[in-house]
């Protein structure tokens, strides 16, 4: 899962990619509105963080221009304590979300579980394909009760593919979502990746569509 912060306060931003790295996600963090803005129309994100009193351009305008471009991202707006007027003004503009500052990070991370998972369909955050089990809430991937352990990479394209309830995801679209800005986006690498799951495992867990990219069934009471 790929995430975008947008925090001008620079240790709360450090803070707030330090934690959802630690959970999983590959984390763009910037501080004013007008990168913010940019790369959120830009670049593919499965959830942002958005601070609302941001330079350049507020957070509030930035979330309007994002829903009347048709951008259906999940939102978690962070706003002042005791400021109910936010509140209201980032729902009404477009928000899915809001925590008041300042706030608990456990707190933070289980509501960016819950708007991944309410996105994708998904009745909570523990997800089972057969044997496989991946547990959104502390990282870990076990097999049959088992533990496997996993690269922060091979992770991501799990987890990836796992939410996307069966749907086949081109290669494409997996380097969109688990690289961070910076990283080296080689899309070759999607295939070692995948041989690395397959090997850890089984090899029917990831399924290849050829000539359209990559699967994970998931069981169907988590549809």
């Amino acid at each position: 899962m790929r995430a975008l912060v947008v925090e001008d306060e620079v240790r709360l931003s450090e803070q707030l990619g330090a934690a959802m790295r630690a959970e999983g996600y590959a984390v763009d963090c910037v501080a004013d509105g007008e990168r913010a803005d940019f790369l959120g129309q830009t670049e593919s994100y499965d959830v942002v963080v958005l601070d609302l009193g941001l330079p350049r351009v507020d957070g509030l305008t930035i979330l309007r221009r994002w829903r009347q471009a048709g951008m259906t991202v999940p939102v978690m707006v962070l706003t002042a304590r005791g400021s109910w007027s936010e509140k209201v003004q980032g729902i009404d503009a477009g928000a899915d979300d809001y925590l008041a500052k300042p706030f608990r990070m456990e707190e933070l991370l289980a509501r960016l579980r819950g708007l991944i998972r309410r996105a994708r369909n998904l009745p909570r955050d523990e997800i089972r394909a057969g044997e496989i089990t991946i547990d959104a809430r502390t990282g870990r991937v076990s097999r049959g009760g088992e533990a496997i352990k996993l690269t922060a990479l091979e992770f991501r394209v799990l987890s990836y593919l796992a939410h996307q309830s069966g749907r086949v995801v081109p290669q494409s679209e997996l380097t969109e979502h688990i690289y961070e800005l910076d990283g080296d986006r080689d899309s070759n690498t999607i295939a070692v990746f995948i041989g690395r799951l397959r090997r850890k495992l089984g090899a029917q867990v990831v399924e290849t569509v050829r000539g359209l990219g990559y699967r994970v069934s998931v069981d169907g009471e988590n549809r």
